[in-house]
This record gives structure tokens, sequence and C-alpha cells, in this order.
């Protein structure tokens, strides 16, 4: 069996291997290594956004909500689903137009273009913010990678961790943005497939004496309430806002909406949209499902499933692969959870990469090298993100070996959105929106996710209501807030105004 396995995964990572080769091909110059030339097709681009925001938390995170929380957990599929919606029809489309009138390369290229800042204070902060969640996140994800070796294949932690980090690594500094993109379509293939036909598979294994809803009454009469478990109506609506608000962090991550400012054209745009909806319901809806057949099935086996499925239930994909899938296709589901790790990794990657190479080095330090001359820098700057990225997640894992891994995930998620999310709703959306608005607003954003985190969780009184909540829907609106009230003390000048006004 784990030959099997190991064969499966070899043919896995040549995949990417030839990815990277081709997609070298198509690399001359930054924006190509960054951008992929600004020439992505939708199918591509859908499927690389849908893969990039979902990460190993869909396949093992949102798995084990299913079967921890039952009905409930539907909430976040309905909040995602939103999301991308909101993000699709009304922002995306504006955004590619945009930044295609600025010529930007990065975010923070974009943010200093649209409010045509006469400093770098602008561009630092967002590169700054950039690089530190983002690091956060990939070694959350690295993280991640060598608890999937280690449970799944019987192979050391850290040399788990280590081949997922050389296989991202080769393909990226090989193919770069294209490479990315393109691997993170052939993954995010890998996930639709296997996550939409899993369920079916265990249903048609199941004793079906009882349906699903009888069998979770059975077990516990609060997984079957759709609005919440708690007999307190206000936890419950804590609980369903942090499950939705989730999808806020589709409304101008980085990492998706870089992928925006690469497709070939607006059109191409709308017929992506569809791509996305469709991946984010079945993919999502299958993911709680899974965890919810799950639950009773190991409970009618007589197991205990709090014991058994582990932390937050993230044993639930590994033991629901192992007791219904025969050895070639549990196989193919380690590929499949890798699959949804490196498809964030790449994406995290290059977006630090980008912020250190062209809005730290070229745009403060270097500002007479061209782009063609920063190639080679930019590589470097990728491998060295990743090894630090690397050595978190190994100190993490020698250090607090009890650790919660989703938790780490969420933060650095959480603090990406936090901090670009409402600075790119309102500037897109409001012509009132100042420089010192946007700066305000990420400040807020970055310092509320840390406050939200470690302070106002600790409160007795209101502390378990925003542990539900979690961090990301009250960071959000203190991000707005200060953005709003520093654009009307410090408005934009008459002229960046106007000038919007055109724009749009």
């Amino acid at each position: 069996m784990f030959g099997t396995k190991i064969i499966v995964l070899a043919i896995y990572v040549a995949i990417l291997f030839l990815i990277g080769i081709v997609a070298s091909r198509r690399i001359n110059k930054m924006s190509d290594y960054y951008l992929g030339g600004k020439n992505m097709g939708f199918w591509a681009v859908a499927f690389s956004a849908r893969a990039t925001g979902e990460s190993g938390w869909l396949l093992i995170g949102l798995t084990g909500m299913g079967a921890m929380a039952g009905y409930s957990a539907y909430w976040v599929v309905a909040g995602e689903l939103l999301g991308v919606f909101v993000s699709w029809q009304f922002m995306a489309k504006l955004f590619k137009r945009r930044s295609d009138q600025y010529g930007s390369i990065t975010i923070p290229d974009y943010l200093q273009s649209h409010f045509k800042s006469s400093n770098n204070t602008l561009r630092i902060i967002a590169a700054s913010v950039l690089a530190i969640f983002v690091v956060i996140y990939v070694a959350s994800q690295m993280d991640v990678t060598g608890i999937a070796f280690e449970s799944m294949l019987g192979i050391d932690y850290r040399v788990g961790a280590l081949v997922g980090f050389a296989i991202v690594l080769c393909y990226i500094f090989i193919g770069g943005f294209v490479a990315a993109v393109w691997s993170d379509m052939f993954q995010g293939i890998l996930m639709f497939f296997g996550l939409v036909l899993l369920p079916i598979v265990v249903w048609f294994s199941m004793d079906h004496g009882s349906g699903v809803t009888e069998g979770l009454n059975a077990i516990d009469p609060t997984l079957t309430r759709i609005m919440g478990r708690s007999d307190d109506g206000w936890m419950n609506l804590f609980t369903l806002l942090g499950f939705s608000m989730i999808g806020l962090g589709f409304l101008g991550s980085p990492q998706v909406y870089v992928r925006f400012m690469s497709i070939k054209s607006e059109r191409e745009i709308d017929k992506g949209k569809w791509v996305a909806l469709l991946f984010t319901l079945l993919t999502d809806a299958a993911a709680v499902t899974i965890g919810i057949l799950a639950r009773i099935y190991f409970t009618n086996e007589g197991q205990d499933p709090e014991s058994i499925l582990g932390n937050n239930g993230e044993n639930v994909l590994s033991m629901v692969t192992e007791t219904f899938l025969p050895t070639i296709l549990v196989a193919i589901f380690i590929a499949i959870v890798l699959s949804a790790i490196m498809s964030t990794i790449d994406s995290l990657l290059i977006l630090a990469s980008s912020a250190i190479t062209r809005d730290f080095y070229q745009k403060i330090f270097r500002p007479d090298l061209k782009d063609e001359d920063l190639t080679t820098f930019s590589r470097v700057a990728t491998i060295t993100m990743a090894l630090i990225a690397l050595g978190i997640a190994i100190l993490l894992y020698n250090l607090y070996p009890e650790r919660q891994i989703f938790w780490i995930m969420i933060f650095g998620w959480s603090g990406i959105a936090a901090t670009f999310c409402p600075v790119i709703i309102l500037s897109l959306f409001w012509k009132g929106y100042s420089e010192k608005g946007a700066i305000a607003s990420m400040v807020a954003g970055f310092i509320s996710i840390i406050i939200f985190k470690f302070v106002v969780t600790e409160i007795e009184s209101v502390g378990p209501y925003f542990k539900e909540l979690d961090v990301l829907a009250p960071s959000f609106v203190v991000a707005m807030f200060f953005g709003w009230i520093f654009s009307k003390i410090y408005p934009p000048k008459v002229a960046d105004a106007e000038t919007s006004n055109e724009n749009s």
C-alpha cells in the first residue's frame, strides 16, 4: 500500500514539474513572472483563484467542521458563495480595468497609483503587511504539509515538510506565476472531483436504516439545528456570523485579486464567474457533507467521534478515505490534500516575492533598475521567503507539538483579508476615499486582528461570543470605519477626486 501511494505521489510531482518547465517558456520579463503577461484564460484564473482561496482548510478544516457542527456548518458554504459572487460580479472587472490603466503588477502598485502617492508610505505599509502575514500563512501551510506526510504516508514530519517545500519551490522557481496558475488549475480539478465524488461513495457504502437527519438526531439533536447548537440565542448569532463572514476574505485579498490582474480581458471574468461559483458551491457543500456522514458512520460503528476524529475533526478526511476507498484512490486523495495545500503556498510565495522585489527593492531602493533586470532577484526573494516560512513551521512543530494549526492558518488568512479587503472595496466604490484613509484602514485592520484575537476573546463577559465570531468580521468593520473617518478628516485632493471620477 505504501508503494502505491509513493508511485501516485511521484506521478503528481512529475506533472507539476512538467507544468513548471512548459510555463518557463513564457517568462520574458517581470510582469510575466508575476502576472503571466496579463494573458491568462478564465478557466485557469477561476480554478486558480478558488484553489488558492480555499487551501488545505477546505479538505481538512471544513470536513471537520461538518462533523463537529452538523447542519449549521452549511452557513460557511452560504458565506463563501456570497463572497465569491460579490467579488466576481461587482469588483473583479472594475479592479481589472483600473489596474490595467495604472499598469500595476502588484497590489501595492495599484494602491500607489490609485491614490497618486507622493511618497512611499502606503507602499511600505502594504508590502510590509503582505510579507508578515504571507510568511505566517505559508508557514501554516508547510506545517500542514508535514502533518499530511506524517499521518497519511508515515513519513517523518520534518522530511515531509522539506519535500513539500522543495516541490512547490522548484516549479515556482522555474515558471513563476504561469506555473502557479496552471498548477493551481490542475490541482483545483483534482480537488473538485475528489470532494464531489467522495460523499457519493460514502453515502452508497453506508447502512441506510435511517436518514441523515435521523442519524444526527440519534447522536445529538443539536446537530440538526441549522440556526446553531447553543441554547443561547446570542451565541448562535455570533457563531453563524463567524461561519458566514469567512466569505469576506474573498472581497479583495491580494492572493486572489492578482489573478484578476492577470486575466486577459473583462469578458473572461464574466465566464470565469460561473466556474468559480460552481466550484465553490459543490466543493464546500461536499466537504461539510463528508463531515456529517462521517459523524454518523463512525458513531454507528461504536466509536467515540469526539476522540477519534481529532482536534476540531481534523482526522475526518483521512479516516473516511482509509475506510471507504481502495488503496489507489487513497493515494490519489493524498495528492488531492497536497494539491489544496500547495495551490495556496505557490500563490502566496509569489505574492510575498513581488512585495519584496518590486515594492521594496525596485520602487524604494533601486528605482533605476528596469523590470527585466529583476528576474533573478525575484527568484532569490522567493527562495528566501520560503526558507523563512519553513523555519517557522519547523520551529512551531518543535516548540508547540500540541498547537492548533488551523488557528494559525485562519489567523494568517484573516490578517491579509482585514488589512487589504476594506481598502480595495473603498478604493473601488468611494470617490471620497483618500490616501490617509487607506493607510488608516490598513493599520486599523492589522492591529484589530491582534486585539480581537488576544485581548477581546479573553474578556469574560464578551470573550466567548467573539471567540465564535472570530477575528475577521470585527476587524473588517473597524478597518472600514477608520478609513471613513480619516478620509473625512483628510479628504483626497480635488484633482485626485476628479481623476478618480473619470476612471470610474
